[in-house]
């Protein structure tokens, strides 16, 4: 018996995707409802540690995402400036355990489709085009209303629509994401045959450049700089502002540098932080993944901790009988002080960066948040 037989789930995104596929296989009917029209196709790299595959394989997927991705083991840490000498070969604490390799790279668009085909086989019905727009709590259940039309009630409604919720309004949480300082660019491209891992680069005209392989031919490459307002740069600007911000990088910086030349696309994005203080529900309405936290890239958790929150909140809802306090309090326990964790860490280490401080311990500070993340959630 589960807790639930029937629940809306607003977003289609990682976490909203890992909770429908376990509660559908747990016999739920689960109704998605993501307000882009379409499965995007856009997109450039994800990266993702062992804690994060240790989900995908319970979730039934992780064959099709190593199939799809490139597995690797270890960091190294590269010097700006002539040559771009490797400082630190970094070994990679294996957060998923053994049977999983330290991290991973794969393309996003890649990652979405996986999820969506898996949940269409469990039988999760993906609804585009429609946005969840209101809602109605009730004792034993909530009336959802998507596009403005009640869709029908719902033994409950999870909130995994992203760092600009929706649900998270409706339901009256003010905790909302807030800037750190730190903007990044973002571009998907070729890998050289001598990219086996994630590199980074610390110092130099930004505060981090760095490249992730995500396939046989491909990688997603990144650089950090203060955050800025970009609104209004067009795509050619872009490419060349990422081309000159990584000037003072080489190695395999001077194929990236090819890439964007030869048109390789662009993006940018500001580093958020924030943490919902407990509880992240509000009686049936629930809020998971980055509409309940979410941490700068520094140490690659946050897809990992949505994926934590999925699985621990469908764990308990397929093997309970009753959505009460208890269910609350024991989901609270086990994902709250580890997502805080990992958004402190994370906001640390860019702290570091923006206040120049040269001694920083940064292998230290990933080393550590990447043990306690060995620990399953």
């Amino acid at each position: 018996m589960t807790a639930v037989h029937k629940v809306a789930i607003a977003g289609s995104g990682v976490a909203a995707m890992a909770a429908a596929i376990q509660l559908a296989k747990g016999g739920v009917e689960v109704d998605v409802f993501e307000v882009k029209p379409e499965l995007s196709a856009l997109g450039s790299g994800i990266s993702l540690q062992g804690n994060a595959l240790r989900v995908f394989d319970a979730l039934g997927v992780w064959e099709d995402v190593r199939a799809a991705g490139y597995p690797f083991e270890g960091l190294n840490l590269r010097a700006p400036g002539p040559g771009a000498p490797i400082v630190a070969e970094l070994p990679d604490v294996k957060t998923g355990g053994p049977d999983y390799p330290a991290g991973m790279g794969m393309p996003r668009p890649e990652l979405a489709r996986i999820l969506h085909e898996h949940a269409a086989k469990a039988g999760v019905r993906v609804h585009f085009g429609s946005g969840v727009t209101g809602l109605d709590s009730r004792a034993d259940g909530v009336e959802v209303f998507v596009n403005e039309a009640s869709t029908g009630v719902f033994d409950l409604l999870i909130g995994a629509d992203g760092l600009n919720s929706t649900v998270r309004g409706l339901i009256g949480i003010e905790t909302t994401p807030q800037p750190t300082g730190m903007g990044i660019w973002r571009s998907f491209v070729s890998r050289p045959a001598d990219v086996v891992r994630s590199e980074l680069y610390y110092g130099g005209p930004v505060y981090i450049a760095g490249y992730t392989p995500t396939g046989e031919d491909s990688m997603y490459a990144f650089l950090v700089e203060q955050a800025q307002d970009r609104s209004a740069v067009t795509d050619a600007q872009a490419v060349e502002i990422m081309q000159g911000e990584s000037m003072a990088y080489q190695g395999p910086w001077e194929s990236i540098r090819a890439d964007l030349s030869a048109g390789a696309h662009v993006n940018y994005t500001w580093f958020t932080s924030h943490v919902v203080p407990a509880p992240w529900n509000r009686g049936r309405v629930v809020i998971i993944g980055d509409a309940a936290h979410s941490c700068p890239p520094t140490i690659a958790q946050g897809a990992a901790q949505a994926l934590e929150d999925a699985f621990v909140l469908t764990e308990l809802l397929v093997s309970r009988d009753a959505v009460d306090q208890q269910l609350w309090d024991e989901f609270h326990a086990r994902r709250l002080p580890r997502a805080r964790a990992v958004v402190e860490a994370s906001v640390q280490l860019g702290q570091w960066q923006l206040d120049g401080v040269r001694d920083a311990d940064v292998p230290g500070l990933m080393f550590a948040i990447a043990h306690q993340m060995a620990e399953p959630a």
